[in-house]
């Protein structure tokens, strides 16, 4: 099987490299090979999606991405800036389906933000659509009669789209404790009343899951409230992209959490959910485990290896009942330690 790695800008090369090291450590006979992604394809070929790379995403087995983002590119026209790497995979390998767990390890009780008797216990999954909503919608700026500047960006969803996600997220409760909450702006939005509907709809073909309702700025007060009360979170584009990265910071920090992008094929791209940090690129000070267990991600869901997923899983918390911290989680160890820590839980 193949593994395309596409490391990206900043620390992505870093934590790839780490992946990458922890996956050929459990000699799973995976083929890998490597192409430039983001701000450093077109620093080097003129676009942040090259041909080359875009083909090789198409032949994969699966994809293994890293970050991208890079302030030399911000000034760019927006169809060549770095972040349109991640957006044209998306759209070309119709990867509609984002899994973004969020699982507190007990050992990391103290790295949370919230006190322990309010995060201990969570063990959720935000299920985030990934190619409608204001992302991908109509968007320009123009002037307007009066000779101001007015920027537009359109957020619409079709039925069938609002379905298909919405199937994905009531089969992912299925499989763990039988809780949906779809989460909208159904108050003030006639998006979200759409989803809200087909959301419902779907609802008559899973008995066996219990579907609840929130309207989005309950859903960001209820995860500070109480994560625990929740199991899946099925949402937008713009909603799932904000609350997973405030439910990463619930459990800890936003360098542990994984995620998949999966289209109807099982076909995934994974990566960790934080950006590039070109701050500490090159440092050796990032912190690996969100890209590991997103490979981890990737055995399980696209190459049907769940036995070495469960064993990275278990390295990786078994490292860190050990006591092995990296800068973001209040220890010292670099990215490379930190790896090591975990091929010796293997």
């Amino acid at each position: 099987m193949l593994v395309a790695l596409l490391p990206g800008d900043g620390i992505g090369p870093e934590i790839i490299a780490e992946a990458r090291r922890v996956l050929e450590a459990l000699d799973l006979g995976l083929g890998f090979e490597e192409a430039p992604v983001g701000g450093s394809a077109y620093k080097a070929q003129g676009h942040p999606l090259p041909p080359r790379t875009l083909d090789l995403a198409r032949r994969a087995d699966a994809i293994l991405f890293g970050a991208v983002g890079d302030p030399d590119c911000d000034r760019l026209e927006r169809h060549l800036r770095p972040e349109q790497a991640i957006l044209g995979l998306r759209k070309e390998l119709g990867l509609f389906a984002n899994l973004r767990p969020a699982r507190l390890f007990d050992e990391l009780l103290d790295a949370s933000a919230l006190r322990p008797e309010v995060i201990r216990g969570t063990d959720l999954v935000i299920v985030r659509e990934l190619n409608g909503d204001v992302y991908f919608g109509e968007k320009a700026m123009r002037t307007t009669a009066d000779g101001l500047r007015e920027g537009y960006d359109v957020m619409s969803y079709n039925e069938a789209e609002v379905r298909r996600i919405a199937r994905v997220g009531f089969e992912t409760a299925r499989a763990r404790g039988g809780r949906l909450c779809s989460v909208d702006k159904a108050n003030v939005l006639e998006t979200s009343q759409l989803w809200r509907d087909v959301v419902t709809e779907v609802a008559a073909e899973y008995p066996d899951v219990a579907l609840s309702h929130m309207l989005v700025d309950s859903a960001a007060m209820q995860l500070v409230r109480d994560p625990r009360q929740f199991d899946v979170i099925v949402t937008g584009n713009l909603f799932g992209d904000i609350l997973s990265d405030q439910a990463s910071m619930c459990v800890g920090s936003i360098g542990l959490l994984p995620s998949a992008a999966l289209n109807d094929a099982q076909k995934g791209l994974y990566e960790p959910i934080h950006g590039s940090a070109p701050d500490i690129a090159g440092q050796g000070k990032a912190n690996p485990l969100a890209t590991i267990l997103s490979a981890a991600m990737m055995l399980r869901y696209s190459l049907a290896m769940p036995e070495p997923a469960d064993r990275i899983e278990a390295a990786v918390a078994k490292a860190l009942a050990g006591g092995a911290r990296t800068a973001d989680l209040g220890g010292t160890l670099t990215a490379a330690r930190m790896t090591d820590a975990v091929l010796a839980a293997l």
